[in-house]
């Protein structure tokens, strides 16, 4: 069950992370997705999205690690 629980909480960031991937290549293909109503807000939104979803899943991962004790000294807890 604790394993779900994590691939669901993965989950969420990962589809923001794509869904920001997707908005930026868009904006360079120059298609406009409906709601919004500038081609580089929508870059920006998607970079917004892509740098949270990608910052969630590499700060959880490195928790995990750290809890485990499987990261270089570099990155351990003073």
């Amino acid at each position: 069950m604790a394993r779900f629980a994590a691939f669901l909480v993965l989950l969420v960031p990962g589809v923001m992370a794509a869904g920001g991937i997707k908005l930026m290549r868009d904006t360079l293909f120059g298609k406009l997705i409906a709601p919004l109503p500038f081609l580089w807000l929508q870059f920006i939104i998607g970079v917004i999205l892509f740098v949270i979803g990608f910052g969630f899943f590499a700060g959880f991962l490195l928790h995990r690690d750290r809890k485990n004790g499987k990261v270089a000294q570099r990155f351990q807890k003073k």
